[in-house]
């Protein structure tokens, strides 16, 4: 699978951004997808994830409450929904997809499929 994120760019603290992470092939609904990112100098991290049917999803303890992650399978695309944006948040965002079955993981190391990144910048 092929995905490609977009969505990402800059806005004020307290502002929202909703990104997209659209995918190519016939089977996206095989896939868990997990949304990522990565500041300058620091480590990629998790942010959330959602199964493969859009069931059930997981959050970093930072965004809960502030983002929420779903999917259109029919659309073969997930949304990451960020409201009320920290200077934190900013970042390189990056969907993922995994392949195992009744996994829901935050390990980077666990998705096989990466986009390219979508930027969002946060200023105070």
């Amino acid at each position: 699978v092929q995905l490609q994120a977009s969505g990402g760019g800059l806005v004020q603290a307290g502002g929202s951004l909703r990104l997209s992470c659209a995918a190519s092939g016939r089977t996206f609904e095989a896939y868990a997808i997990g949304w990522f990112r990565q500041a300058p100098g620091k480590e990629r991290e998790f942010v959330a994830t959602i199964s493969r049917s859009g069931g059930s999803t997981y959050y970093a303890d930072s965004v809960k409450g502030r983002f929420t992650i779903s999917r259109q399978n029919f659309l073969n695309t997930v949304y990451l929904e960020m409201n009320n944006l920290k200077p934190e948040d900013t970042a390189v965002y990056y969907c993922a997809a995994d392949s195992a079955p009744l996994r829901i993981s935050n390990n980077k190391d666990d998705f096989d499929y990466w986009g390219q990144g979508t930027l969002v910048t946060v200023s105070s």
